[in-house]
């Protein structure tokens, strides 16, 4: 029995020597550039060092483990607009795939919709008619009350305030009645418009070869790219190529410095005063591993800059990106 018990002691003590040396010998190694560039390796990570992208490697030296670099405010809040880009990009998307469907479902031909057009330009022009005839009284009215009150200029009279009030009265109708046709006018343009604009969707989508999902989704990537400032990838050989141009467009439109570059992101420093325009792009991966750059704009945080940020040069920048990386890649041809 004393010697059984000296055997289990001895076997647990070897299974300690054992843990003890694998634990030594599988002890993680970390690797990562620090704020001199240069690589720097460790068994453990000093805490003034955790901001950095870090890989935990094994003992053949093999990356078992990536933690990002910690990001920055800045980067935060970049990816919070990118987030938000991406859910108004997938809208653009769905309004056009419901607005395809409606006109498929409507319209049998191309037939149908004119004759729809027609019909509604006929109640246009109805409602218009009825708007004039209001104007043609108004305008007999103050005639009406202008002479009343000529005559009692002629009589040596002074003109009663009531005929006064209704001059100024009938005046303001009439001008209110002139915005109002006006209105009606532009109403009509913009009818007929959108109905021309249906009738080339129609005859698009029913005489392609190509099935109508694939040419909705086209459509509506096309109208991204230009309302939000997105480039999409045909392939993500293509999209590095592409990565280059995003760089000097920056250069250009930006008013600021670059501040980050590397392989996702692309950001000039924030703005500094009402008319700067600070740029960034990000390379974000969309479905099957396909990818799209966005463009953000930033602007100064006042009621200049939110002007800036909303106005003309910043919808141009917008609208510019794609045609811009598009353009580039063409003339490498």
């Amino acid at each position: 029995m004393v010697i059984n018990k000296a055997k289990c002691v001895f076997f647990i003590f070897l299974s300690l020597l054992v843990t003890s040396a694998e634990a030594k010998s599988t002890k993680k190694m970390y690797r990562w550039i620090n704020d001199d560039n240069k690589v720097s390796f460790s068994d453990q990570m000093p805490p003034d060092q955790i901001k950095h992208r870090r890989e935990t490697l094994n003992k053949h030296a093999r990356v078992i483990d990536v933690v990002e670099q910690e990001k920055t405010k800045a980067q935060q809040a970049l990816e919070k607009r990118l987030v938000k880009l991406r859910i108004q990009q997938q809208a653009i998307l769905q309004k056009q795939k419901i607005k395809d469907k409606v006109l498929l479902t409507t319209f049998r031909n191309q037939e149908d919709i004119e004759l729809a057009l027609k019909g509604k330009m006929l109640a246009l022009d109805g409602q218009r008619k009825v708007v004039q005839g209001n104007l043609d009284r108004l305008n007999k009215q103050l005639r009406q009350q202008q002479k009343r009150a000529a005559q009692y200029e002629r009589d040596g009279h002074q003109v009663p305030k009531k005929i006064r009030d209704d001059i100024s009265s009938s005046k303001m109708q009439i001008e209110m009645t002139l915005i109002e046709i006006s209105k009606k006018f532009e109403n009509k343009r913009n009818t007929r418009k959108k109905f021309e604009e249906d009738i080339a969707r129609f005859t698009f989508l029913t005489q392609s070869k190509v099935n109508s999902h694939v040419l909705t989704r086209k459509t509506a990537e096309s109208k991204a790219e230009t309302e939000l400032g997105v480039y999409i990838c045909e392939t993500n050989k293509i999209c590095d190529r592409a990565w280059v141009y995003a760089k000097q467009f920056i250069n250009t439109y930006s008013t600021t410095d670059l501040y980050v570059e590397n392989e996702r992101l692309i950001m000039s420093k924030d703005p500094s005063r009402n008319t700067d325009l600070s740029l960034s792009v990000s390379k974000m991966n969309v479905d099957n591993n396909k990818y799209q750059l966005f463009l953000d704009i930033r602007c100064y945080k006042s009621s200049l800059g939110k002007d800036l940020c909303a106005g003309v040069e910043a919808r141009h920048i917008r609208h510019s990106f794609s045609d811009y990386i598009k353009s580039a890649l063409k003339a490498e041809i």
